[in-house]
């Protein structure tokens, strides 16, 4: 998993530049001819290595230098930017060229690059979907516009023609929410009601048959079993389990590397699509006691069993929320509650040694290290989403333990995100940190900014270059919905991280029921979209690694999603392979396991295109509740859907519209959904007694409303 510390790298690298752009002044309005400007793109009046010949603007590398720049300043860009299109005329061997924009791209006086196009090889035209979010959609700043190369000097690239487009497959929308009292995400309101081309996958039960591939220890066949037993014993006197982050690595297949990322993932995700984890041949919850590191001093759990902290924060928080979840899902399991308890007690102590101990800490590095006590900066990156992972695992371990201490944490970490202006977004755990917010406002009484962070969760982040949801059609397929890079090469999306998003953020709706329907609409999106990571989803030739037959249902994803590879889009693939990691292939099972979230929390309806979301499936350390389902009619017209009650009496109650649409229902029967709106059914038992405390409105003392909002 290599991958995410090299992005992170590559994401801070900054365009070194001497071109600045004035954004006070006119500027030129873009048009193709500019290609042919020789003026407008030298760096000084004598600069030989940009000229412009007769098939073009030809770049090349000037002696003692690997690359080099045409920029062309003062470039205002057309409105409503949806593709870039260039026409290379003439490339030297071993050459590569890239395409990038330099500007107040999105806030003013924090210039920064986008790189559209990157190691390309490519000649003749070369097209790619740009995110509306990424360029100005208005009239806008003054950009810079860079056409490069890369290479040996003397190696050069002739462009033909460079052009920005309108995007004619995006549909034109009306960015109306027809629901009173529901609030837009921005990045929903430039996704499909019903994308295309529609093919809901059986999330629930893909779930359950990639459990069961994955734990077969009699499976046959190329790179398989993949499950081994670790009897290493290096934390706990009993053996423990592995599986490899991908289908073909040489390096994980016996002994004590294993990732947790990856291990504890497949238990979580079985568990929360229904599937006892603790019963059959091996209690493979216990199992993930390994991961809690004492024998090092570390008393953390952490990605593998020899892990020792200060490396990156999500590596080392993320594996504490999986943990955290599972204690949840199996109370009492042997010394899981304890675990939590003394990592919560770690992370507090880490809160204080960032600063608690005068306000606010600082979450603005890059991690920290246990063992001196310190916060950890590399110099190339930080993950200030940090504050939103220790947040939500200091908010579930008071809700569980109710020590104050705890509480103050998760406080703490929630004014650090309060305070912050820019997109903390790094790589996994913003959205959690979200959840907790809500709750805490809902539970509490606080009044963190939700809007914001959501924003932010479904935003462009500012630590990360282009990190976000995709909102854009990749070459006919729409990806809207997944999470990723939106820049890199038109777009790159992750399986781990689409699941695990959707886990965080369906439960937040029980709490803030203002977003039901932009969550709704997403996960539409996200549940259609997330297909495209699996093997027999897209064309012949659209996928990285079709010579592995040893998975014919396709149950393992892909690492990830690209916009486009080899000429190709979309693309199915992953790092591995490319980057030559050593796994064999690029279909990755740290991210696959997650695909239980989706197979907890979606069901079918009598409409395909209507789900079921299950929001108390991964709600996890939350008080008593009623069975609450979200659904959203993404049609422009009233749909009437079947709903299961069971066989107890329930009255049917809309959180959206604070209203009782039945009472007294028993077993099937049906509610009706406005066009192109959500309802956020509550099932509390017929007869009960209604209360009110403060904002919250209960049934026999359990809340089945947190918050009526002005409509």
């Amino acid at each position: 998993m290599m991958r995410f510390f090299i992005w992170a790298l590559l994401a801070q690298v900054c365009c070194v530049c001497a071109f600045p752009c004035e954004a006070h002044e006119d500027g030129t309005r873009w048009t193709p001819r500019l290609i042919r400007d020789e003026p407008r793109w030298k760096h000084g009046g004598d600069d030989a290595s940009i000229t412009v010949v007769e098939k073009g603007l030809k770049v090349t590398v000037p002696p003692d230098r690997t690359w080099w720049i045409a920029a062309a300043n003062r470039i205002r860009l057309p409105e409503h930017v949806g593709k870039i299109r260039l026409r290379i005329a003439e490339l030297g061997p071993g050459t590569k060229w890239f395409m990038r924009v330099y500007g107040d791209l999105r806030t003013p006086g924090q210039p920064r690059t986008v790189g559209f196009f990157q190691d390309e090889t490519r000649t003749g035209v070369v097209t790619l979907a740009v995110d509306p979010r990424l360029l100005p959609q208005s009239d806008g700043p003054l950009l810079q516009v860079q056409l490069g190369v890369a290479g040996r000097p003397g190696a050069f690239v002739v462009f033909d023609s460079l052009e920005f487009l309108p995007d004619d497959d995006r549909p034109k929308r009306v960015r109306v929410n027809p629901q009173p009292g529901q609030r837009d995400i921005e990045c929903v309101t430039l996704m499909p009601n019903i994308p295309q081309p529609f093919a809901m996958r059986d999330w629930h039960a893909l779930a359950g048959a990639y459990d069961r591939f994955v734990f077969d220890f009699d499976a046959k066949g190329q790179f398989l079993p993949l499950i081994w037993i670790d009897d290493s014993r290096v934390h706990i006197d009993r053996p423990a389990f592995g599986l490899p982050s991908y289908v073909g690595d040489p390096h994980r297949k016996s002994g004590p590397r294993h990732e947790s990322i990856t291990t504890m993932g497949a238990v979580l995700g079985a568990t929360v699509a229904g599937i006892d984890k603790r019963r059959g041949q091996h209690d493979y919850v216990l199992m993930c006691e390994a991961y809690y590191n004492i024998a090092g001093g570390e008393r953390l759990v952490l990605n593998g069993v020899h892990t020792r902290s200060g490396g990156s924060f999500w590596y080392e928080i993320w594996p504490h929320v999986v943990f955290y979840a599972l204690a949840d899902r199996y109370p009492g399991a042997g010394r899981m509650d304890a675990t939590v308890r003394a990592t919560a007690d770690r992370w507090y102590e880490a809160c204080w040694a960032m600063g608690g101990d005068k306000g606010t800490p600082d979450f603005d590095h890059t991690a920290f290290n246990f063992r001196s006590m310190r916060p950890v900066d590399n110099g190339r990156w930080k993950e200030p989403d940090a504050a939103a992972g220790i947040g939500w695992l200091q908010y579930m371990a008071w809700v569980k333990f109710q020590d104050e201490k705890h509480l103050q944490a998760a406080d703490w970490c929630m004014q650090f995100l309060q305070q912050r202006k820019e997109n903390p977004y790094y790589e996994i755990l913003l959205p959690y940190g979200t959840l907790a917010a809500v709750r805490m406002n809902a539970e509490l009484g606080r009044e963190y900014d939700v809007d914001k962070l959501l924003q932010w969760c479904f935003g462009l982040s500012d630590c990360r270059g282009g990190w976000g949801v995709i909102a854009t059609n990749w070459h006919g397929y729409d990806c809207h919905g997944l999470l990723g890079s939106v820049d890199n090469r038109g777009g790159y999306a992750f399986t781990m991280n689409t699941f695990a998003q959707a886990g965080a953020l369906v439960p937040l709706v029980r709490y803030d029921d203002r977003y039901a329907r932009a969550i709704g609409k997403w996960m539409l999106n996200l549940a259609n979209a997330a297909r495209l990571f699996y093997p027999g989803a897209l064309p012949e030739g659209h996928e990285s690694c079709a010579f592995w037959k040893g998975d014919p249902k396709g149950v393992i994803a892909y690492e990830g999603l690209r916009y486009q590879w080899d000429g190709k889009g979309p693309y199915a693939t992953g790092d591995p392979v490319v980057m030559k990691w050593g796994p064999a292939t690029n279909r990755g099972l740290y991210g696959s396991g997650y695909v239980g979230i989706l197979g907890g929390i979606i069901r079918p309806t009598n409409d395909e295109k209507i789900l079921q979301l299950d929001c108390l499936a991964t709600d996890f350390y939350r008080p008593a509740a009623y069975p609450t389902y979200l659904y959203y009619n993404p049609h422009d017209t009233a749909k009437q859907i079947s709903v299961d009650v069971g066989r107890e009496p329930r009255d049917l109650y809309d959180a959206c519209t604070d209203t009782f649409l039945r009472r007294n229902v028993l077993g099937k029967t049906t509610i009706t959904i406005p066009a192109d709106s959500a309802v956020l059914l509550v099932l509390p038992p017929s007869g009960g007694r209604e209360t009110r405390q403060g904002d919250k409105t209960l049934v026999d003392g359990v809340v089945i409303d947190y918050r009526r909002f002005a409509n």
